[in-house]
């Protein structure tokens, strides 16, 4: 291979251009993002950044000689708008045609909007650095802020913002925030915290619209309720992959980049990342994972199978997913597939600590917790890896329960 084309340049586009490099590629790497910036972290923007307690160049994933020494053709503030599959070409927003031997879509994603509020002062969404420093710029205390969607972008805000002495109000269309994707019992843990903090979390309630005048934001409409003034509305109802430039390539698009176990949409063409949904070996299952350890554990194995002399030589992608999430004084941490999962079983729970597990079909297939030491947590990832039954997986559970430990 004489190029290999990286379009995104985010953590996962940046980690499988390491990954090349230390796995012995010589040939050229291009790397394509949209955003004028160096490769940066996201998972701080919604934190750190957002709290003042890191400025911006501390989120910088590599610097400038750093990425020099990887010999990268850089191309960053340049969108990808088209993929000409026979060709072998990615085309950027200027119109350049940049062929490659090897592709890796690394796009991520983008946030879900609010119709009629573009070019509104005061609405927000969080996605980028530039997202982050603009709502930062606007959180004071006595403001207002309503938060529509409890997810946990919109819960994470939230915390950040009660911290600044911010007026919060969330509205979430869920009866418990989160409940999707971590269950009932996991989300009204989180729920009382939030409103322990001081948030005004209502839920079964949408938004009906965001009033404002003079195009500065005034308030939000609940669905069945009175407007709730705001200064500040930050709009975290999820996101969209960002599959839009490849439409008419030939590939499959259906929520994400479809991709098989081995992370390949088609032949030469790999995916990572948020906007990947690739299949599973270790759960059976089509997931798509946004989280940042994800993107960062699949670059490494798309490089491996990029690079693979021959198809043989490739290897499943089958990890077991992690996220966390960082709420007041509350570090969130779960390992498995949670989504779509049949039965959740609360392990242990007292005033500073959760610990739940999750069932999917007779396995063992997640488990959350909050205020749990790390070493205990990596216990469950063991048993999950090694697709432990439900109900051996509750046995161990009540043996160390039993032995005062309500760990296993």
């Amino acid at each position: 291979m004489k190029r290999i084309v990286i379009v995104g340049a985010s953590a996962g586009g940046l980690a499988t251009a390491e990954a090349l490099r230390r796995f012995g590629y010589e040939g050229t790497v291009t790397l394509v993002g949209d955003e004028p910036y160096l490769p940066y972290d996201r998972p701080p923007l919604s934190k750190q950044i957002l709290s003042g307690e890191w400025q911006p160049d501390r989120i910088q994933l590599r610097g400038r000689s750093e990425l020099d020494s990887l010999g990268l053709d850089l191309r960053l503030g340049m969108r990808a708008t088209g993929l000409d599959m026979a060709a072998r070409a990615v085309t950027l927003a200027d119109g350049t045609l940049v062929r490659y031997d090897g592709l890796v879509v690394a796009t991520g994603v983008r946030p879900r909007v609010l119709p009629d509020c573009e070019g509104v002062a005061g609405v927000h969404t969080l996605r980028t650095l530039d997202d982050a420093l603009a709502l930062k710029a606007r959180l004071r205390a006595g403001r207002r802020l309503v938060i529509v969607g409890a997810g946990f972008v919109g819960a994470e805000v939230a915390a950040v913002a009660r911290g600044l002495g911010v007026e919060v109000t969330v509205l979430e269309a869920g009866p418990v925030p989160l409940a999707q994707a971590v269950g009932e019992q996991a989300g009204r843990f989180l729920a009382r915290i939030h409103r322990d903090h001081g948030v005004a979390l209502r839920t079964g309630v949408t938004a009906a619209g965001v009033l404002s005048s003079g195009r500065e934001v005034t308030g939000v409409i609940p669905s069945g309720g009175r407007v709730i003034p705001a200064e500040d509305v930050l709009i975290a109802i999820g996101s969209v992959p960002n599959t839009d430039w490849l439409e008419g390539s030939g590939l499959t698009v259906d929520n994400g980049l479809v991709c098989d176990e081995f992370s390949a949409a088609a032949p030469g063409v790999y995916a990572l990342g948020d906007v990947a949904r690739w299949y599973n070996p270790l759960f059976g299952t089509a997931m798509r994972v946004e989280h940042r350890t994800h993107a960062a554990e699949q670059a490494v194995a798309v490089a491996r199978n990029l690079l693979a002399s021959e198809p043989g030589l490739r290897r499943p992608f089958a990890p077991v997913p992690y996220f966390w999430s960082d709420q007041y004084e509350m570090k969130i941490q779960a390992y498995g597939h949670l989504h779509g999962h049949d039965e959740a079983v609360i392990v242990h729970e007292d005033s500073r600590g959760l610990l739940v597990a999750y069932r999917t079909d007779d396995r063992l297939s997640g488990v959350l917790a909050v205020g749990v030491p790390p070493k205990t947590l990596r216990g469950w990832r063991s048993l999950i890896a090694a697709g432990t039954t439900w109900h051996h997986a509750v046995s161990e559970a009540a043996d160390a329960a039993f032995a005062g430990t309500a760990l296993p």
